[in-house]
């Protein structure tokens, strides 16, 4: 009887009631509340159904964190492993490849003042920058915050790993797959703040035609000129690129169809569910994290409203032919941020149809992402 007492007392006290703390109750009930927007009101579950079941686990579970290190046997946790592909930058890097194969560049070829849109939105990058600093930040952790304002996740991990803020990189990969997540959300309020009903309501010429031509020579150019510029940005830059190549150029079908949805949904399970695990309450519930978050929110507000000023610019210098909304489109959370762009227009006119024309600064906003992480490598002298 004894025996078996011993047992239930034994099983009892290995439940995970008697060995979390009140805080990891709180980052499960936030986990539920993003499975809840990823499931009822579909923001983005690709992104948030990983990283939000990612953060369950790993207050539930600790251990499924553990590093190879801190292991009584030598054996690290599962999300572990997971995760050390986001710090040697293969899981981002393979994101991006996956990202060019299924985007179409055309209509950045038809318009290339849609780089100028793209450059404009990275503003709220170095305005958070500068921000970071002055939150008590080094110049490093205050670089790698600060590209949150790009609304990009995969860019956000990789520099945080090359500026070897590690230790950060958990709160600001959350925080910026939650921006990209809620760009329907924090974006609109901004974009109707800046435009007038008018401006909203601006119908933009249909886009040239874009050469096959084109489309094969534009990756490969991009990828000589970026590269031969900022070596760093390689990695991202040169993936995204080489998707895109898989694309156009026809001859490849069968790698493009791999690596924009198989190998692309792959990695996004891996990339979301290990970053979901780098919030657990300890490294989580922290007066930084909640400065990252706060950063990251207002650069990219920042970033979105420089896209929209800057279209309101080229609206008057092209004589009302640009839409200022499709500037907001500027960052990086493609496609999310171009259908935002086309929604708010066409509730001024349903006859309005904005994406494609968005969908130009939306690809600038993701290579000046990746160029604005590459400049604050080479600034470091980060190789």
């Amino acid at each position: 009887m004894s025996y078996i007492l011993d047992a239930i007392h034994n099983l009892v006290l290995q439940t995970a009631f008697f060995n979390l703390d009140p805080k990891n109750y709180i980052m499960i009930a936030v986990a539920c509340g993003l499975l809840y927007l990823a499931i009822a009101k579909e923001f983005e579950p690709l992104l948030l159904c990983p990283i939000a079941f990612g953060m369950l686990l790993v207050n539930i579970y600790p251990d499924i964190m553990l590093s190879i290190e801190d292991s009584a046997n030598g054996v690290g946790g599962l999300l572990h492993y997971f995760y050390l592909l986001d710090e040697w930058a293969i899981l981002p890097s393979l994101i991006f490849m996956g990202v060019g194969a299924m985007t179409d560049f055309g209509p950045l070829i038809a318009n290339p003042k849609s780089f100028l849109l793209g450059a404009a939105a990275q503003f709220g990058i170095f305005a958070a920058y500068f921000m970071a600093i002055g939150f008590g930040f080094n110049d490093k952790a205050a670089a790698a915050v600060s590209i949150i304002g790009g609304a990009d996740g995969p860019t956000s991990i990789f520099l945080a790993g090359k500026l070897g803020q590690t230790a950060l990189m958990g709160p600001i990969a959350v925080a910026a797959y939650s921006y990209m997540s809620l760009v329907p959300i924090i974006q609109p309020p901004i974009m109707k703040l800046l435009t007038t009903e008018k401006e909203r309501a601006i119908k933009m010429e249909q886009l040239r035609p874009v050469s096959k031509l084109e489309r094969i020579l534009f990756p490969i150019v991009v990828t000589i000129v970026v590269c031969l510029l900022l070596p760093t940005t390689a990695p991202l830059v040169g993936m995204l690129m080489l998707g895109n190549l898989f694309r156009e150029s026809g001859v490849v079908r069968q790698l493009q169809e791999t690596a924009s949805n198989a190998l692309m949904y792959i990695v996004v399970i891996v990339l979301g569910t290990s970053v979901g695990a780098t919030t657990s309450a300890a490294a989580f519930l922290n007066w930084t994290t909640i400065k990252i978050v706060i950063l990251g929110l207002v650069a990219f507000a920042f970033g979105t409203a420089a896209g929209v000023l800057f279209g309101k610019l080229m609206c008057v210098l092209t004589h009302g032919k640009v839409n200022p909304l499709i500037g907001s489109a500027g960052v990086s959370a493609v496609p999310m941020a171009a259908r935002v762009s086309q929604k708010v227009g066409a509730e001024s006119d349903p006859t309005n149809f904005l994406l494609m024309h968005a969908m130009g600064p939306n690809v600038a906003g993701v290579i000046g992402t990746a160029v604005a992480a590459g400049t604050f490598m080479a600034v470091f002298g980060i190789m």
